[in-house]
């Protein structure tokens, strides 16, 4: 920042912006507020047009400014700079244009911040443009970013029945897969989880919280009096079915909600972001007498990419039935059979292999009783879908193995491993594009030599997410899955039979052309369907 010749304050009367006496009146509020500078006090006080002020401020600075408003924030400023470090320098990025990225600084920093700021972005690949702003703008900027995800109002001040009414609303609207209600010691924090993400969207009076909690209790059916971790369920909403789970914290009962919306349409499977690869798809499921697994930690999308292979499986002439906890989605022409405390996967299984199916779909392979019945109907004639709870497709042979499956039954009868991760998915509305920097373009490409595979990097462009009313200005709307897929060939079969480790596993199945979850989204950040920031977020490759 250039050296001035005079103080603000004086150049500022001399050019009739503001008067004397204005700044005499600024220099008193200053003696009880020595951190705060005389722009920020005459802005404070009202004292002439806010525009006017910037302006001659920006032209004695030899700066640019702008009148900073929410609404000028274009961007998502959490995929260019935490906001922690962007509150502690007073850096708003707001516009994103051909590699030049615009960001606004309160008008007090000082050299060394806005030097950081500028190195950070150099390293994303972008060319920062200065502004300035009044540092109170800035602030307001800041405090509105905290409350982006909740356009439904919730109304902390009406009575406990309305709260929660308003809650579970603004949750639906928000395309929230779970609320979490929690008291905390000095209130009731709400927060949302959508598209994988939890977002702070309430603070509720402490004074309400025993108000909340019965009324949970009351609509989700739980006992009133115990506080001891209980479920139950909200049938309240016609368009909804909503599991509840409480548990007791040191300062009251936490209730998380999981929203499940009903009569959804199921995503055919390309739509879910499996590759478009008939030949993949034929080899992956179109099997009898095995079973498919399809395999990820819990969150990442099992179910519905089971829903979506059973729903282009189903065919009038074959008989499916589903073994699920609960059943999300109903699906005409299934055989749907629902857990309950009364049943379990093991003996719904036994049943079930009685009642003649072509093809079992069993929501999850939790213990050696189910995997050990799945196998023996992948054995005898019927195709077998289920899920598992591993990190990757290899891993699957390894967990089955724990459960005192034996190699010989596995190499029998898996047919395929599937795993997947959900990634947000940018804007459609609202994504900008920029091209790959070096940096970028240096990770793509070793992966690329590290798989085998070209990525066409040089001749595409980079989207990135900007922000919008449509998705509450994250630059994310919606999920997709990034795949990986393990066709168990003879040569993979006999290593397992050899009880070959899962490395060995590994390097046999690259060498037939299995590609790890990494290179399906890496492709997927080529296409423009997600970042790199926000794959590595869920796969933390660099």
């Amino acid at each position: 920042m250039p050296v001035m010749r005079q103080p603000l304050g004086i150049e500022l009367v001399r050019r009739g912006v503001v008067k004397q006496e204005d700044i005499s009146r600024a220099i008193e509020y200053q003696k009880s507020n020595p951190r705060e500078k005389i722009g920020d006090i005459l802005y404070k006080l009202k004292v002439t047009d806010p525009n006017t002020l910037l302006t001659a401020i920006g032209e004695i600075l030899e700066e640019k400014t702008i009148l900073l408003h929410p609404s000028d924030i274009k961007i998502n400023i959490s995929n260019f700079i935490s906001l922690d470090t962007a509150k502690e320098d007073m850096a708003v990025p707001f516009e994103v244009e051909n590699g030049v990225i615009k960001v606004c600084f309160a008008s007090t920093i000082n050299k060394s911040q806005v030097d950081a700021v500028r190195l950070l972005m150099l390293n994303k690949g972008l060319v920062m443009e200065k502004y300035i702003t009044f540092k109170e703008l800035v602030e307001n900027v800041f405090e509105n970013l905290d409350q982006t995800v909740s356009t439904e109002t919730i109304d902390t001040e009406a009575n406990g029945t309305s709260i929660v009414d308003n809650i579970i609303k603004a949750g639906m609207k928000q395309r929230a897969s779970d609320i979490h209600i929690e008291p905390l010691e000095n209130y009731v924090r709400v927060r949302y989880r959508i598209d994988g993400i939890l977002f702070d969207v309430a603070h509720i009076d402490k004074e309400k919280q025993a108000q909340i909690i019965g009324r949970l209790k009351a609509i989700s059916n739980m006992h009133q009096e115990k506080q001891e971790p209980q479920d139950g369920r909200i049938i309240m909403y016609p368009d909804f079915n909503i599991r509840v789970s409480s548990q007791k914290n040191i300062f009251g009962e936490k209730f998380v909600l999981r929203l499940l919306k009903k009569n959804t349409t199921i995503k055919g499977l390309f739509e879910l972001g499996y590759p478009r690869d008939e030949k993949l798809v034929k080899d992956a499921f179109d099997k009898r007498n095995s079973i498919t697994v399809i395999a990820a930690p819990t969150g990442e999308g099992k179910t519905t990419t089971l829903y979506s292979v059973i729903d282009f499986l189903n065919k009038d002439e074959i008989n499916i039935t589903t073994i699920e906890d609960p059943v999300e989605i109903r699906i005409p022409g299934l055989n749907q059979i629902e857990i309950d405390a009364k049943t379990s996967f093991a003996g719904s299984l036994r049943t079930v292999l009685r009642q003649d199916p072509n093809i079992i779909l069993v929501g999850e392979i939790r213990d050696q009783e189910t995997a050990e019945i799945a196998m023996q109907a992948g054995q005898t004639g019927h195709y077998v879908l289920t899920t598992i709870h591993t990190l990757n497709a290899i891993e699957v042979v390894s967990r089955l193995r724990k459960m005192n499956i034996s190699n010989y039954d596995i190499s029998s009868t898996l047919a395929t491993a599937i795993s997947q991760r959900l990634v947000r998915k940018l804007c459609p509305k609202c994504k900008g594009q920029r091209p790959f920097n070096d940096e970028e373009k240096a990770i793509i490409n070793k992966i690329g030599a590290k798989y085998g595979v070209n990525f066409d990097v040089d001749n595409k462009m980079a989207s990135v997410p900007v922000g919008c009313p449509e998705c509450n200005n994250t630059g994310f709307f919606d999920r997709i899955a990034v795949f990986e897929t393990l066709i168990v060939t003879d040569e993979i079969k006999e290593l397992i039979v050899k009880n070959a480790s899962t490395l060995e596993i590994r390097d046999k199945a690259l060498q037939e052309g299995y590609r790890p979850l990494l290179v399906d989204g890496i492709q997927k950040v080529i296409d423009g369907v997600t970042t790199l920031d926000e794959l590595n977020r869920v796969l933390l490759f660099y």
